[in-house]
């Protein structure tokens, strides 16, 4: 037999270490091939691709069910004797409708290792094998065993040894070294597995080592990477002793319960910029949490944060949509997560996952989602259509402005002085009248800040400035004058001249403001009073900002 394992990636930069695993674990057999394809390639090629084989076997997830079952409907038109197998989460739980398709022919339940080894083993007489559902003259065949996969078996396995290791190098390279999670959240697939489980120790240093030499981008699938303190410390040491330059690694952290010793060991040895953490916060309203059976202290994971984003650069998460979260308990949230000013912070919306608890109750708390993959909320008793919609081009501004670094210095002001919540929602519905969230240019972005607040706050030449400044310190090369009257001429030379700045050399826009830029770059407070402010280009970089001193004051990164 002839067997495909693929999947399609989100994105060409990503890679499935399931199907890495599979391969892996079976490479002996010998009609087993693997391929990685992505949801935006054209289906024709792909699909004629894999109508060659004998049985083309699908991971499955949220962002790829759609794309993926039109795809083996292609695949059976070209091919009606190949056969398609699905697995993955998507497919795992609430999946007669699917296994009721006439071009799917087979579905994995739950983990996949010991049912696909048998599947080879079998095939095509897998009516028995466990957690496979199959169909055989209209009945549909399901024998299920609740059996789990020895990861000890995992001792010698090394999932990314069977591509050439250039492919690795910029791409986002996954690896675990643990499965389940401890805690019950009910919008989490990963609540319904409470028993964590390790990958032997030899096991997750070889491939980790691995990914060092040859990858860039390193991002760790445990769901809280922390639980234990000793096995953190000790990966973090490993790391320490082999990365290479240019290595990021990205753990998933449950900030309140980090350990003072993992504190500590950051903050002495870890370099700035090496570690990224992920961490869901999801909202600051506790009886949310409590409705989910979520636990959370918001207090002692913002009091972790500030302790350690001078080494870590954080990414922090929010879910809109919980129960018990109302319009106004997420306007708090947001302005509360804000104020830490994590490089990231991903706003999401409910998704009612096949198989978690938040689903199965849905009707409880009047939710209504839509039906097709990733099945995001529409409405609840807490949120009307029209407040979702809202918030998320509230969203989109945010995406927009501040993960994208592009108007941060603007926003941390808003956040002291203003409500940063309400200026995105303005903002965000400004933008989607003017221009669609999915086309605009790097200009439009600037025009439309600029405009709104010109239009609601045209009294703050303190927010207008710092637009200007963003706006400026934006660009590698000189950008063309806007938004602010530039010193120019004999003036400007007259300072060039003064503080024996490189004219030959770089390139400078030099303007008035009404304030103390340091002072607010340090402190983010304003001392007002008039200085020159001098941005210096030198065509590769992004540029610095030059003090009076004639020394930099901050690097733009």
């Amino acid at each position: 037999m002839q067997i495909l394992l693929t999947t399609l990636n989100a994105k060409y930069i990503h890679t499935n270490l399931a199907i890495r695993i599979l391969y892996a674990l079976n490479k002996n057999y010998a009609g087993l091939h693997w391929q990685e394809f992505t949801i935006n390639e054209p289906q024709e090629p792909v699909a004629l691709t894999c109508s060659k084989f004998e049985v083309v076997a699908f991971s499955c997830y949220i962002w790829n069910i759609t794309q993926t079952l039109a795809l083996a409907k292609k695949i059976k038109e070209i091919n009606p004797k190949t056969k398609i197998l699905l697995g993955g989460p998507e497919v795992s739980y609430d999946w007669q409708e699917i296994i009721n398709l006439d071009e799917i022919d087979f579905i994995i339940v739950g983990e996949g290792e010991i049912p696909f080894q048998q599947f080879l083993e079998k095939y095509p007489f897998v009516d028995l094998v466990p957690n496979i559902v199959s169909k055989a003259n209209g009945e549909i065949i399901f024998s299920a065993k609740s059996d789990t996969f020895d990861l000890q078996n995992f001792e010698h396995i090394m999932s990314y040894a069977f591509e050439p290791k250039e492919n690795l190098l910029n791409k986002v390279l996954y690896i675990e070294t643990s499965r389940g999670c401890p805690y019950k959240c009910e919008f989490c697939l990963a609540s319904l597995d409470n028993k964590v489980r390790y990958l032997p120790n030899t096991n997750i240093k070889e491939t980790l080592l691995y990914l060092m030499q040859n990858g860039k981008v390193i991002k760790f699938l445990d769901r809280t990477f922390n639980i234990k303190k000793d096995f953190t410390i000790d990966i973090f040491k490993f790391i320490l002793e082999n990365h290479k330059p240019g290595n990021v690694f990205q753990f998933e952290i449950t900030a309140d319960i980090v350990h003072p010793d993992i504190i500590a060991f950051i903050q002495e040895y870890v370099p700035v910029g090496l570690f990224r953490f992920e961490i869901g916060i999801q909202t600051v309203n506790q009886k949310a949490n409590l409705e989910v059976s979520r636990k959370q202290n918001f207090d002692k994971t913002k009091g972790i944060i500030q302790q350690l984003s001078n080494k870590i650069e954080m990414h922090l998460d929010l879910i809109v949509g919980l129960p018990l979260d109302y319009f106004e308990d997420i306007k708090f949230s947001i302005e509360e997560v804000f104020k830490l000013f994590a490089p990231e912070l991903q706003l999401g919306f409910l998704k009612f996952l096949k198989g978690t608890p938040v689903r199965d109750k849905y009707e409880q708390h009047g939710y209504k989602f839509d039906p097709i993959a990733p099945y995001q909320i529409i409405e609840s008793n807490y949120l009307s259509q029209q407040e979702l919609e809202d918030i998320v081009k509230l969203e989109h501004a945010l995406e927009i402005y501040w993960n994208k670094a592009r108007t941060v210095n603007t926003l941390k002001y808003v956040s002291t002085h203003y409500s940063i919540f309400d200026f995105l929602l303005g903002l965000g519905k400004y933008f989607s009248t003017q221009k669609t969230f999915y086309k605009y240019t790097l200009q439009d972005v600037f025009d439309i800040i600029t405009q709104y607040a010109i239009t609601h706050f045209s009294h703050d030449l303190v927010l207008l400035n710092l637009i200007a400044i963003d706006y400026y310190t934006h660009y590698k090369i000189k950008p063309k004058p806007l938004y602010i009257t530039q010193i120019e001429g004999k003036a400007k030379q007259e300072i060039i001249d003064e503080h024996q700045l490189n004219y030959n050399k770089y390139r400078h826009v030099i303007f008035s403001i009404p304030f103390n830029f340091k002072t607010f770059a340090t402190k983010n407070t304003i001392e007002l009073g008039t200085q020159n402010f001098i941005v210096q280009y030198n065509g590769t970089q992004k540029p610095s900002i030059i003090n009076l001193q004639n020394t930099v004051l901050e690097n733009i990164s």
